[in-house]
């Protein structure tokens, strides 16, 4: 008799919908770096880190996830003050302390068993423009240290500065922006 109800529990177990779960973003191991080439003489980088945001993640139907991430633009990291205080200034941003850079998915395109086309709105510079991820589920399961859920997942795209009003210099300091994001995730609680 036994065996009947576990055969039933275990039965309705597998039949019940996978759902999809909340997946806060690790801001210590969460990064952006873009480059773009700076006169033909060297390929300049520089990186957002630490930010957050919330990854609603169904792992047995990945298209029905979605993706939402902010941060301050002024977070941005160039490796030399000047060059920060340069992308600051009217010639680029003029941001303001709490000016955000924002991505919020719309779809989800499956394309393999790891990877995924993520579209959805940048805003960056009061500026909203749809682009596409090409993204990558480097993987999930328990976290050896923190023994929780976790997931990782890589992507990339190309960005045109202007397309977002930041395009001072170009042809010369190239228009395109390569974009190479890193990010982990964990079971929120």
């Amino acid at each position: 008799m036994k065996n009947i109800f576990a055969a039933a529990a275990l039965a309705t177990f597998a039949a019940a919908p996978v759902v999809a779960e909340n997946y806060a973003l690790d801001a210590s191991h969460s990064q952006i770096v873009f480059s773009y080439d700076h006169l033909g003489f060297s390929t300049t980088y520089g990186m957002f880190s630490g930010f957050e945001g919330e990854i609603v993640f169904n792992q047995e139907d990945p298209a029905t996830s979605s993706v939402n991430v902010s941060f301050p633009v002024r977070t941005m990291l160039t490796g030399w003050e000047g060059r920060f205080e340069h992308f600051m200034s009217g010639d680029f941003f003029d941001a303001a302390d709490d000016e955000m850079v924002t991505f919020t998915s719309t779809s989800i395109e499956v394309t393999g068993d790891d990877t995924a086309l993520i579209t959805g709105d940048l805003t960056l510079n009061g500026i909203t423009n749809e682009v596409v991820l090409d993204a990558k589920l480097n993987q999930a399961g328990v976290h050896p240290m923190e023994e929780r859920e976790w997931a990782g997942f890589d992507a990339t795209t190309t960005l045109l500065r202007s397309d977002y009003e930041v395009g001072a210099f170009a042809p010369f300091v190239s228009d395109e922006v390569q974009v190479m994001i890193s990010i982990e995730a964990m079971l929120a609680e």
